[in-house]
C-alpha cells in the first residue's frame, strides 16, 4: 500500500551563520533521532510559495532495494516514471522541495525524511531554486548536505544529478540566462562530489539542446522530456544496483 506525505510550508526564519552550527550538529556523534538545533534569523531566501512533496511507496514491503530521489519539481515530474521503470526491481521514493542549498531548512527536511526510512541508493539534485544565493553560498552548503546524508543513512550509495537547462518562456528556441546559473552550480557540485567518488548523472547534458522537451514556461518538461529524464535516471540507478559488491539492505521502516 502506498503512503504519500504532502507538506506545504511558508517561510520560517532560520539563520545566516548556519554553516558551523549545522556542520557541528550533523558531524557530532548524536543519535539518529536527534532533532536539528534551533537557529536564529539571518540571510535566508524564501520564495512566495514554499513546498515539500514526500512520497514513500510500499513501506510495508521489504523484498526489494529502496531508492530515494531528492530534487525539485523536475524530480517530482520524472519520479513516477522512474518508479514505473524500476517496477519489480526497486521501490522508488522521492523528496521534492523548493528549498535550495544555502537554506538550512533543506538540511532539516532531508533529516526528517531519512529518519523515516533508510535507503540503498540516494539519487540527489539541487540547483534550480534559490537564485538569490551566491555561487559561494551554494558551494559551501553542498558538503553539509553530504554530511547530513551520511549521518542519517551511512550505508546508502549516493548519486549526484546535475540541474537541467532553462529556456526562454514562450520562446523555447532561446536559452534563458538562468541556464548559466545551472552551468556554474553543476560545475561546483561536480568538483565536490567527484572528490568523494560520488558518480554524476548528467541530466543537463541529456536535455541540453532539446527545446522540444520543454513546456512553455521554459523550466519544466513535457511528457517526452520527462520520459527521457526518467529513462536516464532509471538506467543510472540500475547500473548501481548491478555493480559488483552491491548488496541491498532490504530495510524496514525506521
Amino acid at each position: 500500500m502506498h503512503k504519500a506525505i504532502l507538506v506545504q510550508t511558508r517561510g520560517i526564519a532560520l539563520m545566516s551563520a548556519f554553516t558551523l552550527l549545522v556542520m557541528s550538529f550533523f558531524l557530532a556523534p548524536l543519535a539518529v533521532s536527534a532533532a536539528p538545533p534551533a537557529t536564529q534569523k539571518g540571510h535566508i531566501v524564501r520564495e512566495d510559495i514554499e513546498w515539500l512533496d514526500v512520497w514513500f511507496p510500499n513501506t510495508n514491503n521489504h523484498d526489494l532495494p529502496r531508492i530515494l530521489l531528492i530534487g525539485d519539481s523536475i524530480t517530482r515530474g520524472y519520479g513516477p516514471r522512474v518508479e514505473e521503470n524500476l517496477k519489480g526491481v526497486a521501490y522508488v521514493s522521492r523528496m521534492a522541495t523548493s528549498k535550495s542549498l544555502g537554506d538550512p531548512a533543506l538540511m532539516m527536511q532531508v533529516a526528517l525524511v531519512l529518519q523515516e526510512q533508510s535507503f540503498d541508493i540516494i539519487h540527489f539534485n539541487n540547483g534550480l531554486h534559490g537564485k538569490d544565493y551566491t555561487q559561494e553560498e551554494y558551494a559551501a552548503a553542498l558538503p553539509i548536505l553530504l554530511a547530513v546524508l551520511h549521518h542519517y543513512d551511512p550505508d546508502a550509495r549516493l548519486v549526484w544529478a546535475s540541474s537541467t537547462d532553462v529556456r526562454q518562456k514562450d520562446h523555447l528556441d532561446a536559452v534563458s540566462p538562468d541556464t548559466e546559473r545551472s552551468v556554474q552550480r553543476n560545475a561546483a557540485a561536480a568538483a565536490i562530489v567527484t572528490k568523494k567518488d560520488i558518480p554524476v548523472d548528467d541530466l543537463f547534458a541529456l536535455v541540453k539542446g532539446h527545446p522540444e522537451y520543454h513546456v512553455n514556461d521554459g523550466v519544466h518538461f513535457n511528457d517526452d522530456g520527462y520520459t527521457v529524464l526518467a529513462a536516464q535516471v532509471a538506467k543510472t540507478i540500475k547500473a548501481v544496483l548491478d555493480s559488483p559488491g552491491f548488496h541491498p539492505n532490504l530495510h524496514k521502516a525506521e
